[in-house]
């Protein structure tokens, strides 16, 4: 029965996700100790709570609600990677595609005065088509996905600076506040805010993420289009003599992997919780910490949920790290160092296969070894 369970992808992905996320933890707590040893404890205490660290339980359950905004594009993020490659696809372009997304939702509501739905829509029809141009350079000229991507992140975010420039405040370099300037285009709470001390950042863009997570799951599991798709990531070549349209499930892989990630800077940005900076040079971190989200949730949808999260969850904490004792870096130090850990979820799942084949091997020398012994003292007997 050890044996069978241990063999369970779920619950090797459930391992390697824990081991990872200790070891984080513990790294990030070794660090600690070098820097100030006098703290290291309560820092690393301040992480893991979140928002646990305030004492009123109304604060605490209205930044339960700003964890879970953050959480919403960040599992955009990590669906956007897991889809691609579960298709043989490595979407680093999923951080550009954020970006694109978070421009079009955010000259949708300023500068052509859309309501919320079309301004999702749009974001949606950017990010598929951003993700288009590296699935045509992937399909028909054979560029990696990984160089076309990264060149397009860049590309991605100077033409936001620039368009987003025009609708920034006068006095900063953000943009305007969609609740004074586009109320039209903030996405509806239904309700959803009360239940966090009426928190009006929690959005429908947390159970439509999850939705999304959901569909993602059933497409590629349940449906021949997903059996396609996984096929053509397997062996192209095979997919094409079995008649599949290789070429186009390629494209239409990373057209839909680019509208996840770009809904995933709309259902952050329509929530008016954050403004773009038309200053910023490197590409938002949002879409590089989905590819950590989607490896420490095992390449599950549902996994994915709840590891994108513990990530955003940790993110957070880190800011209320004792700043007299430490640097404001530390806090993404101790971030960075679990979501770099990440990344060793399917080695760690392939160490534990190894370790399962070794010792059913063991077990099946043990019994040919006992059953050779019978025999022989059976032949003796005779």
């Amino acid at each position: 029965m050890k044996k069978n369970l241990l063999k369970s992808n779920a619950v090797q992905s459930l391992i390697a996700s824990l081991l990872c996320i200790v070891l984080g933890l513990l790294l990030g707590y070794i660090v600690l100790l070098f820097i100030n040893p006098t703290g290291a404890g309560e820092a690393i205490m301040a992480v893991i709570k979140n928002f646990w660290n305030y004492s009123r339980a109304p604060l605490q359950v209205k930044n339960f609600g700003n964890t879970l905004v953050k959480t919403a594009p960040l599992l955009m993020c990590a669906l956007s990677v897991l889809f691609a490659y579960k298709v043989g696809l490595f979407n680093i372009g999923a951080a550009g595609q954020y970006v694109v997304g978070s421009c079009a939702c955010l000259y949708g509501a300023l500068a052509l005065h859309l309501s919320w739905f079309p301004c999702l829509l749009l974001a949606l029809i950017v990010g598929g088509v951003y993700g288009a141009l590296v699935g045509l350079l992937k399909a028909y000229c054979n560029v990696n996905e990984v160089i076309s991507g990264i060149m397009l992140n860049w590309i991605g975010l100077y033409t936001t600076n620039m368009l987003l420039a025009g609708v920034k405040e006068s006095t900063s370099p953000y943009t305007l506040h969609l609740k004074t300037d586009a109320p039209q285009a903030m996405l509806p709470t239904l309700g959803l805010g009360k239940f966090f001390n009426n928190n009006g950042n929690v959005t429908v863009a947390i159970p439509l993420a999850i939705i999304f997570a959901v569909a993602i799951m059933i497409l590629l599991d349940k449906t021949k289009l997903g059996y396609e798709l996984r096929a053509t990531g397997n062996n192209k070549n095979a997919a094409k003599y079995a008649g599949m349209a290789e070429k186009r499930n390629i494209i239409l892989t990373l057209v839909i992997a680019g509208s996840l990630a770009a809904l995933g800077g709309a259902f952050l940005y329509l929530t008016d919780y954050e403004q773009w900076s038309v200053t910023q040079s490197s590409v938002p971190g949002m879409g590089f910490n989905g590819i950590a989200a989607a490896f420490l949730g095992g390449l599950n949808p549902i996994g994915t949920i709840f590891a994108s999260y513990f990530i955003q969850h940790i993110t957070v904490g880190g800011a209320y790290v004792d700043k007299t004792m430490y640097s404001s870096q530390i806090s993404d130090l101790i971030s960075s160092l679990i979501i770099y850990l990440c990344g060793f979820v399917l080695f760690i799942k392939y160490a534990i296969n190894m370790g399962i084949a070794k010792s059913e091997e063991k077990q099946l020398q043990k019994e040919k070894a006992a059953a050779d012994q019978a025999s022989a003292e059976k032949g003796g007997d005779k």
